[in-house]
C-alpha cells in the first residue's frame, strides 16, 4: 500500500504564533495561564497545553482577578475585549493577524455606516469574535449568511450601502458561489480589497484536491471542531475520493482501506476475517491548520501495520508566512 502525504498540511502560521504565545506565557509567568476558548481546535493541542498548567474557559467571569488572559486564535468581540480590560487582566491577544484582518475589515464598515454580510458558520467563535467587531455607531447592521440558500433569502436594510467579509477557514469553492449570489442580487456589494479566507486554508484546500484525484482513500488528521479540517473532509469527498476525519491514528479502521472491488468486500466492511487479502488502497494523508505533524507520523505508524510499504511527499507550495509575537512576550 502506497501513501502520498499533502503538502502543505497541518500547522499554519497563525495556529504556530498561537501556541507560541500561550508556550511563553507559562515560561515566563508560570501556571496557571488562563485561555479563553481553546486557543486552537485540536484536542492533542489543548491536552498538552492543560497538562502543562493553561486553563481554557469560555467567558472571562471564570477567571480570577489579577490573572493572564489569552485570547484564542480565533478572535474575540469587542465586548470581551473591554471586559478583560475593566478588570486589568494582563492580556496576551492570540487572535491570527488574518482574522484581525478582517475584524478590522468590519469594524471600518461599521463605521462607515454599511450594513455588512459576514459569510461564516453559526455559532463557531471565530464568526461570533467577528461580528462582535462591528462598529454599530454608524447606524448599519451586520448579518450573517451561511450557504447558498440563506444568500437567495437575505434581506437587509441598505441593498444599496452593503458590504461583505468572510470567515478565513471556509471552503473556497463554496464561498465563491455564496459571493456569487450575493453579488447578482446585489449588484453594488463591496467586499475586502484580499480575499480573507487565509493563505493556509487555500494551500490545504488546493492540495487536497490534487490528493483525492490520486487517491482512493483520503485520512484528515483534524478534531471535529476544526472548521479547517472539516472543510478538507468534504473537498476531498466532492473530488471522488472516500475521506474521513479523524482525531487520532487509532481511529482508523482496517476496512476504510479495502478496495470496493475486493471479493466478499460488502462482508469484509462489517466482519473481517483474517483469511482475507483484498487490494489495499493508495492512501492520502493531510492535516489540518491547528493539527500537529506528530499526529501525522502517529498516522503513517498506525497504517504501516496495516501494509504500508511505501510513502510518497506530494509536490506543493512552500510557506514562509510567519507572525511576530505580542509585546511582552518577544
Amino acid at each position: 500500500m502506497t501513501v502520498i502525504l499533502a503538502n502543505p498540511r497541518g500547522f499554519c502560521a497563525g495556529v504556530d504564533r498561537a501556541i507560541d504565545i500561550v508556550d511563553r506565557a507559562l515560561d515566563l509567568y508560570g501556571a496557571p495561564i488562563y485561555v479563553r476558548h481553546e486557543v486552537v481546535h485540536n484536542k492533542y493541542v489543548v491536552d498538552t497545553l492543560r497538562a502543562r498548567g493553561a486553563v481554557f474557559v469560555e467567558e472571562l467571569d471564570e477567571i480570577p482577578d489579577d490573572a493572564t488572559v489569552i485570547f484564542s486564535a480565533h478572535g474575540v468581540s469587542r465586548v470581551v475585549q473591554q471586559g478583560a480590560e475593566q478588570r486589568a487582566l494582563r492580556v496576551f491577544d492570540a487572535t491570527c493577524p488574518l482574522v484581525t484582518k478582517v475584524h478590522v475589515e468590519v469594524a471600518r464598515f461599521g463605521r462607515e455606516g454599511r450594513d455588512c454580510i459576514l459569510v461564516g458558520h453559526r455559532g463557531h467563535p471565530e464568526v461570533e469574535g467577528t461580528m462582535g467587531q462591528y462598529d454599530t455607531s454608524g447606524g448599519g447592521t451586520i448579518y450573517l449568511v451561511e450557504d447558498e440558500a440563506e444568500a437567495t433569502t437575505i434581506s437587509v436594510q441598505q441593498s444599496e450601502y452593503l458590504a461583505y467579509v468572510t470567515q478565513t477557514t471556509l471552503s473556497v469553492d463554496d464561498t465563491q458561489r455564496i459571493v456569487a449570489v450575493l453579488r447578482e442580487r446585489f449588484p453594488t456589494i463591496v467586499g475586502p480589497r484580499k480575499d480573507d479566507i487565509c493563505y493556509a486554508t487555500q494551500n490545504r484546500q488546493d492540495a487536497v484536491k490534487q490528493l483525492a484525484l490520486e487517491c482512493d482513500v483520503v485520512l484528515v488528521v483534524g478534531s471535529p471542531n476544526s472548521s479547517n479540517s472539516n472543510r478538507l473532509r468534504e473537498l476531498a469527498e466532492r473530488c471522488g475520493a472516500c475521506a474521513y476525519l479523524i482525531d487520532q491514528a487509532d481511529e482508523i479502521q482496517r476496512d476504510w482501506l479495502l478496495a470496493p472491488e475486493a471479493p466478499g468486500n460488502e462482508l469484509a466492511r462489517t466482519e473481517l476475517t483474517q483469511t482475507e487479502s483484498p487490494r489495499l488502497l493508495t492512501v492520502g494523508v493531510t492535516a489540518g491548520a491547528s493539527a500537529p505533524e506528530k499526529l501525522v507520523q502517529d498516522v503513517l505508524a498506525r497504517l504501516a501495520e496495516f501494509g504500508v510499504n511505501k510513502v510518497v511527499d506530494q509536490h506543493g507550495k512552500i510557506e514562509k508566512t510567519s507572525f511576530s509575537m505580542p509585546v511582552g512576550l518577544r
